[in-house]
């Protein structure tokens, strides 16, 4: 395989992520049904939903060309969303409702203004690259420096609650399962970030790489999770702790 063709594949990683995403999506919300609720779960649902949308302007722009509504769409949905819903599951997982509430209205908030600037600031098409999508081509690029406030904190607590959980779970062999899991989250919560990180760079192929084994391996350690059930002695002794990360 030739150096162009590789290119050419790795710019189609996002449909493949893309249905991933849905796939997931599916399985979080309808686990949310059944369970009669939980707003982790419909967090965590939101979250793979915008995790999709993103990979889907990617793939879209991949296919059809670059297009500036589908750009807009790309930024909010990557740049904004793309660890944030999933993010605040976490938190309601893992912190009291009260925290866990007035983080999500200020978080909401601050994305919602910056999403409209988005939607406002005008393009330099001249930069625009026909089959690959950049933040270049942002004409207000102090819009650009919203969205690393905006993902520190979905890594911080993403990231931090997957850990804190496998902290927890590593106490018993029983629970295994759920230890090796959490680190899963945990690696696949920090790849898209380093993949946006590169992006900022410019080597955007990086943040479709990442995405993809980041979720990837959330998946894996989703699955890993609600394997089997804990008994009950060892349920009690974690119990107090309220785990954070993708637990059933």
């Amino acid at each position: 395989m030739t150096g162009f063709d590789i290119h050419r594949a790795v710019l189609h990683l996002p449909i493949l992520t893309t249905l991933l995403s849905i796939f997931f999506c599916v399985e979080l919300f309808r686990r949310y049904r059944e369970k009669g609720g939980g707003l982790y779960l419909l967090w965590w649902g939101i979250g793979m939903a915008t995790y999709g949308i993103g990979t889907f302007t990617e793939s879209f722009t991949t296919v059809i060309g670059w297009n500036p509504w589908i750009f807009r769409l790309w930024y909010v949905s990557g740049a904004f969303l793309g660890g944030y819903p999933l993010a605040q599951g976490s938190i309601y997982l893992l912190m009291s409702r009260k925290f866990a509430n007035r983080s999500a209205v200020v978080m909401v908030s601050l994305i919602a203004v910056a999403s409209v600037f988005v939607f406002l600031t005008p393009l330099n098409t001249s930069l625009a690259e026909s089959h690959r999508l950049s933040g270049q081509v942002i004409e207000w690029q102090w819009v650009r420096w919203i969205s690393p406030f905006i993902n520190l904190y979905s890594v911080f607590f993403l990231v931090g609650g997957a850990l804190v959980s496998a902290w927890k779970f590593r106490i018993s062999p029983q629970l295994r399962n759920r230890y090796v899991g959490n680190i899963l989250i945990a690696v696949g919560a920090i790849l898209p970030g380093i993949g946006g990180s590169l992006t900022r760079a410019g080597f955007v192929e990086a943040l479709y790489v990442t995405e993809l084994l980041g979720l990837l391996l959330i998946y894996w350690g989703y699955r890993k999770n609600i394997a089997g059930k804990v008994p009950v002695t060892v349920r009690a002794i974690v119990a107090e702790t309220r785990p954070a990360a993708m637990e059933p």
